[in-house]
């Protein structure tokens, strides 16, 4: 059974940093790319940014460059995602998500790239 699980989030005044993890069981993780999204409500789940499976290819959106920064432990099955100079716009439910490419190909930015999901963990950004 594959599982992610997502953890870090909570509420930050604005400038501030969280660190979100992201567990995952159940699949051959250093195999698989990995995703972060973000969706805030009434919004649709946007693409954050995602690493491949070694860790030598990343990518952000614009609206995060320079102040999201992705990673990936193969060892411990974990991907993190630093999150510093948090802005009142950050505020969403944040998504972890793998499989079943280990590359980031034509689409990753799109949801239905990726398999599997974790439940999300709320970040509030306060101004």
């Amino acid at each position: 059974q594959v599982q992610l699980v997502e953890s870090g989030g909570g509420v930050v005044q604005a400038g501030g940093s969280l660190r979100l993890s992201c567990a995952v069981s159940g699949v051959f993780f250093s195999t698989y790319a990995m995703g972060w999204f973000r969706q805030a409500p009434g919004g649709e789940r946007e693409s954050v940014s995602a690493i491949d499976w070694s860790g030598a290819s990343t990518w952000n959106a614009d609206s995060v460059k320079g102040r999201f920064t992705i990673s990936r432990d193969n060892a411990k099955n974990t991907a993190y995602l630093q999150m510093t100079s948090l802005k009142p716009e950050d505020t969403a439910v944040y998504y972890c998500a793998t499989g079943p490419r280990s590359s980031l190909g034509i689409g990753y930015r799109q949801p239905d790239y990726w398999d599997y999901w974790g439940q999300g963990t709320q970040v509030t950004v306060s101004s």
